[in-house]
């Protein structure tokens, strides 16, 4: 009998769970092809996942209305956790200029001659003084075989949100991210 009670209320809430909004999914674009910096090296890079704050640290898209709050881009979410995109599209970026000796995540077994460890500082939209996205991020060039960091740079990049809708706020975050990447792959090969 009472299996006969919750069946109504169980089809009923699995109704509205069928009538939810799928989120716009988004990620970052893959940086171009043949990306073309000063030097080349022979280094090994291995490129572990990002640290970031845990609001930062997730699917959901960061949106800042004041200094010290944050919001999250409704309706819309990353393809993946953001430090796990920003790694592999960090990556491609390395290997995508053709003047580095290999690079890789954990796993892939490279005999690394140096870790870039990063730090997403920033990833976010910020509205306080107008529509802008604003992507910071820290990068120590750590020497894998003595532990030594070598350099240590913050990297921060500004973009100003064009358009409305949310596709515009994620197409300054990229492009924010894309020129950052490049500046990011041009001082490596500078150092290493």
């Amino acid at each position: 009998m009472r299996v006969s009670r919750l069946l109504p209320l169980v089809l009923v809430l699995v109704g509205l769970g069928a009538c939810t909004t799928p989120l716009e999914t988004f990620e970052i674009s893959a940086p171009p092809l043949g990306r073309s910096v000063a030097g080349t090296t022979r280094a090994q890079l291995l490129i572990p996942e990002p640290t970031a704050i845990k609001t930062i640290d997730s699917e959901r898209i960061v949106v800042k209305p004041t200094p010290y709050t944050v919001e999250y881009l409704g309706g819309s979410q990353w393809s993946d956790r953001l430090p796990r995109m920003v790694q592999l599209r960090l990556l491609q970026a390395y290997e995508n200029t053709g003047q580095i000796g290999a690079v890789g995540v954990p796993g892939q077994g490279l005999a690394i001659d140096y870790q870039m460890l990063l730090e997403i500082r920033r990833f976010e939209i910020e509205v306080v003084t107008g529509r802008q996205a604003v992507v910071e991020i820290s990068v120590k060039a750590l020497d894998d075989r003595s532990g030594v960091v070598r350099r240590t740079r913050i990297f921060r990049s500004v973009e100003p949100v064009v358009g409305e809708g949310n596709s515009a706020f994620v197409s300054a975050l990229d492009r924010a991210f894309d020129r950052m990447a490049a500046e990011i792959v041009a001082w490596t090969i500078s150092i290493v």
